[in-house]
């Protein structure tokens, strides 16, 4: 079964998808081994992986090969994050390509123009509503097979307002999206109101610190919501991570030991790749026979 097809699935099933974000494959193997349904691909991971503020500066190129090499090193369906689909309708049919072909399960389009800035910066701009629409029917052309996912995203509500994000989004669902990304809602009110006003499945974002309230996940899939993505969960905490050890060791001190490097190896398939080690060799005897 594919991914895109066991993706369809989890969505088929009404309980609410729970995808951590993923920066690379160290990321998206923890979220794996977790016990997640799924993972999504953070742009802005993705971004600073590469050095960069979630700008809109990383290309197509590079956004999917990093989400190729995550893809294909975990056992469940990847969301992606395809940013603005990198151009005009040429560019996102193209798009939808190359991530269908990395074996990514489903990616988002969103309607800022280009480059965009992360969804919960200020002073975002957008495309026109025909534009956007464009784009999504572009992109749902362009798939090789049904299974593959479409997601919507709409920054409209920062800039123009929650009934225009809805329109939005309602008009992409019937231009050929799978599901709707309202983007950004700013009081639970507008949190609990979009999946009841929107035509189709939605897609919360959960970023901390972020214009959205805080919400438990509970409360998001009892509000109608058929995905949750956290972005920056693993991001954040790393980073956290690196400036505690970082200081640390400029102090002399070390943490206590987490493992070998034989358990760490362990978590990424060392087992496996010592069984290739003699597998493809013949006994002695059976060579001089």
């Amino acid at each position: 079964m594919s991914q895109a097809l066991k993706f369809r699935d989890l969505l088929a099933s009404k309980k609410m998808i729970v995808a951590p974000g993923a920066i690379d494959c160290i990321t998206g193997r923890a979220i794996d081994q977790a016990g997640f349904g799924a993972a999504y691909m953070t742009g802005a991971g993705t971004a600073m992986t590469l050095g960069y503020p979630d700008y809109g500066l990383t290309t197509m190129t590079e956004m999917v090969a990093n989400a190729s090499r995550i893809a294909n090193s975990i056992g469940i369906p990847l969301i992606s994050d395809s940013d603005t689909g990198f151009g005009n309708e040429l560019n996102v049919f193209r798009t939808v390509q190359e991530f269908e072909r990395a074996g990514v399960a489903a990616i988002h389009i969103e309607d800022q123009v280009f480059p965009k800035k992360c969804g919960h910066l200020d002073n975002k701009e957008l495309v026109s509503r025909e534009d956007f629409i464009a784009k999504i029917r572009a992109a749902s052309a362009a798939r090789r097979t049904k299974e593959f996912c479409i997601i919507a995203r709409t920054d409209s509500r920062a800039v123009v307002s929650l009934d225009e994000a809805v329109e939005r989004a309602n008009a992409a669902l019937a231009a050929g999206a799978d599901v709707a990304f309202v983007e950004a809602p700013q009081t639970m009110a507008e949190i609990e109101a979009v999946p009841k006003r929107v035509k189709g499945p939605c897609l919360l974002n959960i970023v901390r610190g972020g214009k959205t309230p805080e919400i438990e996940l509970e409360t998001a899939e009892r509000m109608g919501y058929a995905i949750a993505i956290v972005p920056g969960l693993l991001l954040g905490g790393i980073i956290q991570v690196c400036d505690r050890l970082l200081g640390d060791l400029k102090q002399g001190k070390f943490p206590p030991v987490s493992g070998s490097p034989g358990k760490m190896f362990a978590r990424f398939g060392a087992a496996e790749w010592d069984e290739r080690r003699t597998a493809f060799r013949e006994p002695m005897k059976a060579a001089a026979e």
